[in-house]
């Protein structure tokens, strides 16, 4: 990551080293390896799995340093450090967001991502459908403005847009970089939908019941903005059948 983001190449110093901050230390890189997983279980290459989950790794940086800003969630912590905005400044923060979505397309569409076109093409459709209005910013606005007293349905929704869309989308483009066939590829998605929902639905979890070190951000905002998940909406015992479900929906 350090090698996608060069220091001192004719760019703002400070733009780079938000960008940096955001994307090198700490984080699981869950969606990377998932990615590359996925591709080497169909026959990709690593090396064209690598450079897709370092873009992949970029769109979720930049969805979080966006997700931390005062007029999104207002966190001053991730990771177990200052946030970006709080390390930086907002408008850093805002730039760096927008260079780290802009070097995703750019890694993806580059030809050392994949040698058919067709596919660089496919990755960079693909990745915009699942961050876009009917995916990952059509879930954050979902979440930020829901409708009142949502049902169980209306939650899913927006933590299958929110969390799943670009977990999804890990699991589709390491599909994309081997060889698999119709029946894998709807096995695969089934997969994903499942992964992605138990992952948004632990978040809210461990929001709830979460050791804030641990976490590496504060927990409780979702209760103490009266937000509502399938936690608040299906109560802890209920909600922890519901992630059994899913589990076993992914095995």
């Amino acid at each position: 990551m350090f090698e996608a983001i060069p220091i001192g190449t004719g760019s703002p110093v400070r733009l780079a080293e938000a960008m940096r901050y955001a994307v090198v230390p700490g984080g699981k890189r869950f969606r990377a390896l998932l990615t590359v997983a996925v591709a080497d279980l169909v026959g990709g290459a690593y090396e064209h799995a690598l450079r897709v989950g370092a873009a992949i790794e970029c769109v979720h940086a930049q969805s979080l340093i966006h997700d931390d800003l005062p007029c999104m969630d207002n966190d001053d912590f991730r990771r177990g450090k200052p946030t970006v905005h709080k390390a930086f400044d907002e408008a850093t923060a805002v730039l760096a967001g927008d260079s780290l979505l802009a070097l995703a397309f750019e890694l993806l569409g580059h030809e050392a991502t994949h040698p058919d076109a067709g596919v660089r093409i496919r990755l960079v459709l693909t990745l915009a459908r699942a961050i876009g209005q009917d995916g990952l910013a059509g879930g954050q606005m979902m979440d930020l403005y829901p409708p009142p007293h949502a049902s169980v349905d209306e939650v899913a929704m927006c933590e299958t847009l929110k969390t799943g869309a670009l977990i999804s989308y890990c699991v589709e483009a390491g599909a994309m970089l081997g060889h698999c066939t119709a029946e894998q590829s709807a096995a695969l998605a089934r997969f994903a939908h499942a992964l992605g929902r138990a992952f948004q639905i632990r978040d809210d979890v461990l929001d709830r019941i979460g050791d804030e070190i641990i976490v590496g951000k504060a927990v409780g905002k979702d209760q103490g903005k009266g937000r509502q998940t399938t936690l608040s909406v299906m109560g802890l015992d209920q909600t922890g059948s519901e992630v059994a479900r899913l589990a076993r929906e992914c095995e």
